[in-house]
C-alpha cells in the first residue's frame, strides 16, 4: 500500500465509515488537533522519567481510541471501535493528587519554562486545551460522548500537574508571573 493515495488532494478526507468530508470540518479539526496532542505526549514520553512513561504511553493510546470515535463519525453503529475506558478520568485524577502531594503549593501564577521537560508539558498542556475546544466545537454542532470531553479536561489538568512535578524533580525554580505595575490597559 502506498502511503500516498492522491484522495484528500482536493480538500476532502475519508472518515472510517463511508463517505468523505471537507479536511477543515469540525470532526477533522477535532482528531487531528488529538492527533497533535498525541505527538506533544510522544515527545515526553521519550523524556519522561521511567515512572512516567507507561502512563504517557497509556494516554497515547487513550488519545488514540478517542480519535477513532471520532474518525467514525455517524457511522460508529456500523464500524467496530474500541472501548474508551472511563476509568481513565480516576486514574488521571489519582496522579494529579500523587503529584500534587510531592510539590510546594501554589502561592502564584506561573510561566513555562523552567526547565525543557516543563516546557514540553506545558506545550502539551495548551495542545490539549485547543483540543479540547475543537472537540467542544464538534458537540456543540453534534453529540460527542461526555466522557471524551472530561478526559480531554482533566488531561490539561494532568500536564499542568506533570509540569509542576517536572520542575520539582529537576531542581529548578517555578517563574513566578509578575504582572506590570501601573496603569490598566485600555
Amino acid at each position: 500500500m502506498k502511503l500516498y493515495t492522491r484522495g484528500g488532494d482536493a480538500g476532502q478526507t475519508g472518515l472510517l465509515g463511508p463517505g468523505r468530508v471537507s479536511k477543515a470540518d469540525p470532526r477533522v479539526e477535532a482528531y487531528g488537533s488529538l492527533d497533535e496532542l498525541n505527538a506533544c505526549i510522544g515527545l515526553l514520553a521519550v523524556e519522561a522519567p521511567e515512572a512516567y512513561r507507561p502512563l504517557l504511553r497509556q494516554i497515547q493510546n487513550w488519545l488514540f481510541t478517542i480519535g477513532a470515535h471520532l474518525a467514525a463519525g455517524r457511522t460508529e453503529k456500523s464500524v467496530p471501535l474500541p472501548v474508551f475506558p472511563e476509568e481513565s478520568i480516576s486514574i488521571l485524577e489519582r496522579s494529579i493528587d500523587e503529584m500534587m502531594a510531592q510539590v510546594p503549593p501554589m502561592r502564584y501564577f506561573v510561566l513555562p519554562g523552567s526547565c525543557v521537560l516543563e516546557a514540553h508539558a506545558q506545550i502539551a498542556r495548551t495542545v490539549c486545551r485547543r483540543a479540547e475546544r475543537r472537540l467542544v466545537a464538534l458537540h456543540e454542532a453534534e453529540p460527542v460522548p461526555p466522557p471524551l470531553l472530561a478526559f480531554l479536561n482533566r488531561l490539561s489538568d494532568w500536564l499542568f500537574a506533570y509540569a509542576r512535578y517536572l520542575t520539582h524533580i529537576s531542581g529548578a525554580e517555578e517563574i513566578p508571573w509578575t504582572p506590570e505595575k501601573g496603569a490598566a490597559a485600555s
